[in-house]
């Protein structure tokens, strides 16, 4: 990930005090914010396939640079890097797409989208109108269910991260404060399509600070995936959401393909 001029990102995460890896969930201080009820903390991974995601959470707190764990933690899972062969290939119809040569268990990792961090309102200076390689980090919209996306917010420690006392965090705006650019610099991820009934979810992941609206965007795979099945996932726009520099609601196609699909992207 790279990161434009003007954007920071915060070193707040004071990190657990496990040694090796960490074992017990009731003593792992990162494990311990993946919920509020102390009877059933519990790390969001199971050791299965090299650690998979239990379920999609509003947000998982993993491990990070200041913990005491190695790199082999349960609670690092999303971090090793490409775990599958991702190949790259031409559709006839949605341009680019992605599909893996190995068999992907659901609840695992297969990549993070990578690009340039930029803030929202730095787009218009630094994009051109034709990139489609924009993904608004909307972990704190998506926890409210706002803009059409789906409801998350679930038993995690909310406080931790989210300090409705600061004068700027009194409301949350549908609009994220900041995106990730894959146009000019990305990786893989940028060439995953949208399905309307998608094999992966998007899932936020905050690991070296607290901070939702910086929060890490991982691909986890929502059902047991085969070999050289296109991977996709849901873009997340609410129809006639998107306007053209004249005011008026783009519209854009789908041909996902599923059979539930709603016939437009956006």
């Amino acid at each position: 990930m790279q990161v434009a001029k003007g954007v920071k990102l915060p070193t707040t995460a004071i990190g657990c005090d496990c040694r090796g890896n960490c074992l017990n969930s009731h003593d792992c201080s990162c494990a311990k914010l993946n919920s509020t009820d102390s009877k059933h903390y519990d790390f969001p991974y199971v050791h299965r396939d090299g650690g998979r995601l239990v379920e999609a959470k509003a947000v998982v707190f993993e491990c990070g640079p200041k913990c005491g764990c190695g790199p082999d933690c349960i609670n690092r899972t999303s971090q090793r890097g490409l775990k599958y062969r991702l190949e790259v290939y031409r559709t006839p119809k949605k341009g680019w797409a992605v599909r893996s040569w190995d068999f992907i268990p659901a609840g695992a990792p297969v990549c993070e989208y990578i690009g340039v961090l930029r803030r929202t309102e730095d787009l218009d200076n630094v994009c051109d109108n034709e990139n489609n390689f924009i993904f608004d980090i909307d972990c704190l919209q998506t926890m409210r269910g706002l803009g059409g996306r789906e409801r998350r917010l679930r038993d995690v420690s909310i406080s931790t991260i989210y300090n409705s006392d600061r004068p700027d965090d009194q409301r949350v705006e549908n609009t994220p404060d900041y995106c990730i650019d894959a146009g000019a610099v990305g990786n893989v991820a940028r060439f995953i399509n949208h399905s309307c009934e998608p094999n992966l979810f998007v899932q936020c992941v905050l690991s070296s600070h607290h901070d939702l609206k910086l929060a890490r965007v991982v691909l986890f795979a929502a059902d047991n995936i085969p070999p050289l099945q296109e991977l996709t996932y849901d873009y997340g726009y609410e129809l006639d959401s998107v306007h053209g520099p004249d005011g008026k609601v783009k519209q854009m196609a789908c041909y996902c393909g599923a059979e539930g699909c709603r016939g437009r992207l956006f």
